[in-house]
């Protein structure tokens, strides 16, 4: 079995920062690590490899650095990566990113499962692994929490829903996106480290995956970010401090005061 885990390199939550005057999120300076939820798709590929066999690949688009995280992915125990790298990808929204995605999955052999993140932390839009299998044609499982029952015919998941679990069985070749509640990640060995330091890594442009430029990079994404606010929080109220039994009814009079006021209080 083929598996092929799409990852992502996103910045630390606390260092995002974006470009006000383009929309898009600034990268260049800003310390990176692998998206967190993808960390689950890769534990769930390297536990569905144990139990079939098989191969993984680690499949990522981004700018050159983005090779550390296919790097760390195959430290982890993926046996192949592949990063799309160039110019013409920059300033894809998910509609393109999902696009060039599934064009390198075709150029991949023979691949049966596409595992995915539920989303990334830095777009959290969870669009990227529905649009693979759209563009692939693949059927699709989202909010995945376990994998069994897999045969070269297909396998069953079950699936979060509001209010329960459903379960599935999908035929192959297809699409999950995974929950954290599927496995717990491990951590990179030290024989996965240097095998990984040592293996040489290709990088694919839009040639290599036979995209159409039009619908690659800024151009070829339908959703623009059209304006940036950063949001101001602005609080204006009374600090009381309680030194007394006066102080103590005078603060509950003025709370039950302040709710009444906006409706809040139902007598």
């Amino acid at each position: 079995m083929h598996i092929v885990v799409p990852i992502k390199q996103v910045p630390e939550t606390s260092n995002v920062k974006m470009d006000p005057e383009t929309g898009t999120m600034i990268r260049t300076g800003v310390e990176a690590i692998i998206n967190p939820l993808d960390l689950y798709a890769i534990e769930a590929a390297l536990r569905l490899r144990e139990q079939v066999g098989g191969k993984i690949t680690a499949l990522s688009m981004g700018p050159a650095k983005a090779a550390v995280a296919i790097k760390e992915a195959m430290a982890m125990g993926c046996d192949d990566g592949v990063l799309l790298s160039h110019r013409g990808f920059a300033g894809s929204d998910t509609w393109a990113t999902a696009y060039a995605l599934s064009q390198a999955i075709r150029k991949l052999p023979d691949t049966d499962l596409v595992i995915c993140g539920e989303r990334a932390t830095d777009g959290d839009t969870g669009q990227v692994g529905p649009g693979i299998a759209a563009f692939l044609d693949f059927p699709l499982a989202t909010y995945i929490r376990r994998l069994y029952d897999v045969t070269s015919e297909g396998l069953r998941v079950e699936r979060l829903v509001e209010g329960g679990i459903q379960k599935l069985w999908l035929p192959l070749p297809a699409v999950l996106t995974v929950v954290k509640e599927i496995a717990y990640p491990r951590l990179p060995t030290l024989r996965g480290k240097q095998r990984a330091k040592q293996a040489e890594l290709p990088v694919w442009g839009p040639e290599e995956i036979e995209a159409v430029p039009e619908w690659l990079g800024l151009k070829g994404s339908p959703t623009r970010v059209v304006k940036i606010n950063s949001p101001k929080i602005a609080r204006h109220g009374e600090l009381i401090y309680v030194k007394n039994a006066e102080d103590v009814e005078r603060a509950a009079t003025e709370f039950v005061d302040f709710v009444r006021e906006r409706q809040l209080l139902t007598e």
